[in-house]
């Protein structure tokens, strides 16, 4: 028991230790976006990107970072399994809803004009 305890113990250790090392690989290759402003701005680009990918990887060898994969992985599935609607449907379903808009705004614009009226009628300020 006490040895796997250990272990785990080391184990958190070196996941700081990577996680840290993920954070400090991404904030460097910002850094270096802006300390090496004479250089072609691509090349400043792909430094980032490269900076980026290697920060996801030294991440991704840690518990948090495999997990937030899995995760991720489990959600690209689910969303392979939701059932989309086709271009007409969602061409109909946009025009319901600019319908429903305009006559909710009518519907509303009269209320007000009712609401309007009715004040002016109780107070005195109509003609």
């Amino acid at each position: 028991m006490n040895k796997e305890m250990q272990k785990q113990s080391e184990s958190n250790t070196l996941d700081t230790a990577k996680l840290i090392l993920a954070i400090a690989i991404l904030i460097g290759s910002l850094v270096g976006y802006y300390v090496f402003q004479e250089v072609h701005a691509v090349l400043r680009v792909l430094g980032v990107v490269v900076g980026i990918g290697l920060a996801l990887f030294v991440l991704y060898l840690t518990n948090v970072g495999r997990s937030w994969y899995s995760y991720l992985s489990h959600a690209k599935r689910e969303v392979k399994q939701v059932v989309w609607p086709t271009r007409p449907e969602t061409v109909q379903m946009t025009l319901i809803v600019f319908v429903v808009v305009i006559l909710m705004g009518i519907f509303l614009w009269l209320v007000d004009m009712f609401f309007m009226w009715a004040v002016k009628l109780l107070t005195g300020q109509g003609g």
